[in-house]
């Protein structure tokens, strides 16, 4: 079962075909710089380029840093305004002559790892985080998605929370881990405070340091990195498309 899956960020738009039988990449990650302004037009053409890049005309599974509703976006936190109400999935169809299946990027990285991860075969309530230009959030009940959840939004010390505790905050503020490790344990507090999961998982690009800022969180939740890493959303992405797309379930088998 091979899909093509992309991850559409706030700093870059990167891809690969997934084995899903396995859970992995089967070739190696294309990435290109995630245009600035990030248009849709502009978006959709990278999106489109990546996909030629592997000479793709199957199915496809596409993440993107929004609320995504039957292929339409809500909101735009990390691109431009211009996104909001537009059907990215149809574009996304139209630029690649492919079928597509969008959903929100920290949705598509939990589904990833709620099958192959760090979450997988755990009961209850799972929360996992991308931390990365944002933070994204995917919640799962026994291993069923509540799409959308979009909590790196909650507000802390009167500000969105993911201005202090994303990982670009850390960039931009010059912060040390363990700084920042300060604002991201705070952010994961008042989640707990907020849902009481019963696991968070940590995934995004931060979570290839999972282990220098791991020792200063109090959170009283059990943490864990994410296992698939910043393959997550790529992985989790072709997962959707295979379950959500008769064209995809039709042309993976």
């Amino acid at each position: 079962m091979q899909v093509l899956g992309l991850d559409i960020g706030g700093s870059g738009i990167k891809g690969a075909v997934v084995d899903l039988a396995a859970g992995a990449l089967l070739t190696p990650r294309y990435r290109i710089p995630t245009p600035d302004p990030a248009t849709p037009e502009a978006v959709v053409g990278t999106a489109a380029e990546v996909a030629r890049h592997f000479s793709w005309s199957g199915p496809i599974g596409c993440g993107f840093p929004a609320v995504i509703k039957q292929g339409v976006v809500y909101t735009a936190a990390n691109v431009s305004p211009r996104w909001i109400g537009t059907n990215g999935q149809q574009m996304l169809e139209l630029a690649t002559g492919s079928p597509v299946a969008l959903l929100n990027d920290a949705d598509a990285a939990g589904l990833a790892e709620l099958r192959y991860g760090a979450g997988r075969d755990r009961n209850g309530l799972v929360l996992v985080i991308t931390v990365g230009t944002g933070l994204g959030t995917a919640l799962f009940m026994d291993g069923k998605l509540v799409p959308n959840s979009e909590l790196g939004h909650i507000e802390i010390r009167g500000r969105d929370a993911e201005r202090r505790a994303a990982d670009s905050a850390r960039e931009r503020k010059g912060w040390s881990w363990a700084e920042w490790a300060v604002r991201f344990d705070e952010y994961l507090r008042r989640v707990n405070a907020l849902l009481w999961p019963d696991l968070i998982i940590v995934g995004g690009g931060a979570s290839r340091d999972f282990e220098r800022f791991a020792p200063q969180l109090t959170v009283q939740v059990e943490v864990l990195p994410a296992l698939l890493r910043n393959e997550a959303g790529i992985i989790g992405a072709a997962l959707y498309a295979h379950e959500q797309l008769p064209v995809a379930a039709e042309m993976t088998r």
